[in-house]
């Protein structure tokens, strides 16, 4: 070998190692690396209702909401958090929480799964706060995407169940204003659990004969007196009694359940998707609302959950905006039952988004939630 060649292979070797050892690169000019610059904006807003709403436990007239934005690449997505009393969360605790999320941490927006269980792990509980984010992370992405999510799951929107319209607890004059008001509606809701149940349904079926399901939002605490009202409700048309009995009652509600002539639909019993083996065997079906099992991402694992032990499921809401209500209407093609008609309560709605159209559901063809902001 001569002088020249093995002179060049020394000093090959040498930068080979000098490439595998060297703290610098060895090249030169920017090195560009992934970023992902999603913002998250927030800012409370009070829900007002046009009547005063009653359930079994308290009243009220408004509700405190959260709205939700999520920015990138010039593309907004919406959410909201809605709080009613018994979710346990505030305007204050939701800015708290929201405070603490950074999306811009994750390398693409497009991964669900890691980035809502991170946002999930931050604190325990705060599922409405948790709900805001997904919801417009939904949105984001299905805009990003140019498609509505009820195509991107692959979903006919011309199966969209109806919905029906809640009629809280009230004097015998206001529920009926209250069922005339829903006459476009092939279902009346109806909130029991005092003592003025059996008047609520009578003065319903002096009005109308449609179907009525029932929410006792867990106000009846004997089982024997519940059987006996169930049975009663049975002879009157009523479809389904929805959280009967107090959600620390199990063993109660499971005896009920044995003998009662209609099914019974686990609500507070069932807030996210571990509840929902817990819940088999004491309900015949599951109500899965946004705001308590943290959004899109989970509600749609709790009906395939739920489909595969052979649970009936109703899809709900809170009193929300039109944001919260098509985000929850797109899994509505999936599901037996829909509850969706929380932004109709309120007198001061946002968004424009899924409409009710005689009795039904019905889905805009418009990308993400399929939400515009008025």
């Amino acid at each position: 070998m001569n002088h020249d060649r093995r002179s060049f292979l020394q000093k090959a070797a040498l930068a080979g190692a000098a490439a595998v050892f060297s703290p610098r690169p060895l090249i030169s000019g920017p090195i560009h690396y992934t970023v992902n610059d999603m913002k998250l904006r927030f800012s409370p807003y009070t829900l007002e209702l046009k009547h005063t709403f009653t359930i079994a436990n308290y009243s009220r007239t408004t509700t405190p909401d959260m709205m939700v934005e999520v920015e990138k690449d010039g593309i907004i997505g919406y959410g909201e958090a809605s709080m009613p009393p018994y979710l346990g969360e505030s305007q204050e605790s939701v800015s708290a929480f929201l405070s603490k999320v950074d999306l811009s941490k994750f390398s693409d927006p497009f991964q669900f799964e890691e980035i809502l269980a991170a946002i999930d792990a931050i604190a325990p509980k705060n599922p409405a706060a948790k709900a805001a984010v997904d919801i417009a992370l939904h949105d984001w992405a299905g805009k990003k995407l140019g498609a509505p999510w009820y195509r991107i799951w692959g979903l006919n929107p011309e199966k969209t169940p109806v919905t029906s319209f809640t009629i809280g607890i009230d004097t015998e004059e206001v529920v009926r204003q209250k069922t005339q008001e829903a006459e476009i509606y092939k279902v009346i809701k109806v909130k029991l659990g005092r003592d003025t149940d059996k008047m609520m349904i009578e003065t319903i079926r002096q009005v109308t004969d449609k179907p009525i399901t029932s929410d006792a939002n867990q106000g009846w605490k004997n089982r024997d007196e519940a059987l006996k009202m169930i049975e009663w409700l049975a002879t009157k048309g009523v479809v389904f009694v929805e959280q009967p009995m107090p959600k620390e009652q199990v063993d109660d509600t499971a005896w009920l359940r044995e003998r009662s002539p209609l099914p019974l639909i686990g609500d507070e019993s069932v807030q996210r998707l571990a509840d929902i083996k817990k819940a088999h065997g004491v309900f015949d079906g599951i109500n899965i609302k946004l705001m308590k099992c943290t959004g899109m991402r989970e509600a749609y694992k709790m009906i395939t959950l739920a489909r595969a032990l052979d649970m009936k499921v109703m899809l709900g809401c809170m009193t929300e905006t039109s944001c919260a209500i098509s985000a929850a209407a797109q899994l509505s093609p999936l599901v037996d039952w829909a509850d969706l008609d929380g932004a109709v309560l309120i007198k001061n709605d946002l968004f424009d988004g899924a409409t009710i159209v005689d009795g039904k559901v019905t889905l805009p063809d418009r990308p993400g939630i399929g939400v515009v902001k008025l």
